[in-house]
């Protein structure tokens, strides 16, 4: 009898664990950043990212597009947008849903090569998304001051080329990067004056267990030569679920002042 009722509890806790990784696999939070830097560009006052990173095979829900709707000067999504079976009608919905908020920003990860990424590329310029690989935006104040977005393409299989995504960016102007795989910082050198990467990939090690994982969460970490920004993401790779890495989509705010992460 000892036995069963043991048997028992442990089931139920098993249970238990097992929908709250599915609840953490499926939630829809935004986290919400102030990020300072002495010399960013005073007259762009302030500058408030989307930013939202491996999607694959999610949906996403209708809550986070109210939450960040208006509140947001564009979208950068951080690769892994889709992967092998997600239906190109489900790519076609976030990316409508995702122009709500505002102008829409791309680069590539390693699971958008799992589909046909000549027709991705097609439905990304169908729909107005600016394709980042390899490349830069500027985008300047009416005083002239200067944000350069660039975009270097997924590491995994070498299409990253940074030196071609610096040389499309403005020599003057305060740059921030977007790259799939957070490594790419071991080739940002300090000369390059980038002041910000954005990258996802790790899903924030997805399932930590007894506060063990591959990776680390998801978090803000500053660097000898950048800061460096991983997303814990909104999507799951294999198994639909986590573990004390719970589904993340980010509102960034960048502006002048005394250096802090936040």
């Amino acid at each position: 009898m000892i036995l069963f009722w043991f048997g028992l509890f442990i089931l139920v806790c098993g249970l238990l664990l097992l929908l709250y990784m599915v609840r953490e696999a499926f939630l829809n939070k935004v986290v919400k950043h102030k990020l300072f830097f002495s010399d960013f560009p005073e007259s762009l006052g302030e500058v408030t990212i989307f930013f939202i990173s491996d999607i694959h095979k999610r949906t996403i829900s209708d809550q986070i597009i109210d939450e960040v709707m208006g509140k947001a000067d564009l979208v950068i999504i951080g690769g892994d947008l889709t992967e092998k079976g997600v239906p190109f009608e489900r790519v076609k919905t976030n990316i409508v849903k995702l122009k709500q908020v505002g102008p829409v920003y791309f680069v590539w990860g390693n699971n958008d090569y799992e589909v046909d990424f000549r027709k991705l590329d097609a439905v990304l310029l169908d729909l107005g998304v600016k394709v980042l690989a390899n490349t830069a935006v500027t985008f300047e104040s009416t005083q002239g001051e200067k944000l350069c977005l660039l975009g270097v393409d997924d590491m995994s299989q070498d299409r990253d080329q940074l030196d071609l995504a610096l040389s499309d960016a403005e020599v003057n102007s305060f740059k921030i990067i977007a790259c799939h795989i957070p490594a790419i910082v071991k080739k940002i050198l300090p000369e390059h004056e980038i002041r910000l990467v954005l990258s996802g990939h790790t899903h924030g090690g997805q399932i930590h267990l007894f506060g063990y994982s591959p990776y680390k969460r998801g978090g803000i970490k500053k660097l000898n030569n950048t800061i460096l920004f991983i997303s814990n993401g909104y999507g799951t790779t294999a198994l639909p679920l986590r573990l004390g890495a719970p589904a993340e989509s980010h509102l960034i705010t960048l502006q002048r002042g005394t250096e802090k992460l936040g």
